[in-house]
């Protein structure tokens, strides 16, 4: 008889699996609110180093800015000014630009005359008889007539002083006055002022109070330049003096200065 091998038992990993272990439930995930989400989102920012630059230079750029702008707030002389003064200087100032752009004007219109005229050497001669005047009403050697202001500052003889008539003569200048006479004497271009009080002098003649300013000009722009926030009427009445303003269609101004001869300088044309 032949030998037969007993069976093997069956191994456990042959034939079907053996059913797998079950594994431990997954936790669940927690779930994050919205104020939560929205602060991961934002935080740590995500900035590349081109967005830092700009960030910078636009912080130093507006740091500048307003530094700037307080500065020149601080010094501005019309800071506290009313808006209806504010508006009366801006006014000024378009007065200004337009008499400037009438001389332009009248400029051109001069040399298109010599251009076209059939008597060049006439309208020459012609125009140079009306600058001759108009010098001679610059220098102060010819007198004058036309609309402007008077006006009189009176008051004690230590309340006024000569640098407060100087104020008064470059504001009325600065506003298109023409002609100039204080008292007796021809205010001009080269003029000067010395002394106080009682002896206050123009050009080395004497003058006393009350001082009485003679302007040609254009009144509608000559009277606000004295009434100006801080300026010369105001300046005055702090000192106790006392400036008052009136206008009219004709001013004379017949005060004369001697026409100087140049010592040393000639003309130059042939």
């Amino acid at each position: 008889m032949s030998n037969v091998n007993p069976e093997k038992p069956e191994n456990p990993d042959d034939g079907e699996a053996t059913e797998a272990t079950p594994e431990a439930p997954a936790a669940p995930e927690k779930q994050l609110t919205g104020r939560q989400r929205l602060a991961a989102g934002l935080w740590p920012p995500r900035v590349s180093r081109a967005q830092l630059i700009v960030a910078l230079l636009l912080f130093v750029l507006g740091l500048g800015l307003a530094i700037q702008v307080r500065s020149t707030s601080d010094n501005s002389a019309l800071r506290g000014a009313r808006q209806e003064d504010l508006v009366r200087i801006l006014d000024e100032l378009d007065d200004r630009t337009q008499r400037l752009e009438d001389e332009k004007a009248r400029l051109e219109n001069q040399r298109s005359e010599l251009e076209s005229s059939s008597d060049q050497a006439e309208e020459a001669r012609k125009q140079t008889q009306e600058k001759e005047q108009q010098l001679g009403i610059l220098a102060g050697t010819v007198a004058a007539e036309g609309p402007g202001i008077t006006l009189t500052v009176a008051g004690a003889a230590a309340a006024v002083e000569s640098d407060m008539l100087l104020d008064a003569i470059q504001e009325l200048r600065a506003a298109g006055a023409e002609a100039i006479q204080i008292n007796d004497v021809r205010v001009v271009a080269d003029s000067y002022f010395s002394g106080a009080g009682s002896d206050i002098e123009i050009d080395g003649t004497k003058v006393a109070a009350p001082y009485v300013f003679k302007v040609i000009g254009k009144p509608e722009d000559l009277e606000p330049a004295l009434n100006i926030p801080g300026g010369v009427i105001q300046t005055l009445e702090k000192e106790q003096a006392t400036a008052t303003v009136a206008k009219s269609e004709k001013i004379v101004v017949d005060a004369l200065r001697p026409a100087k001869r140049p010592d040393y300088a000639q003309s130059s044309s042939q």
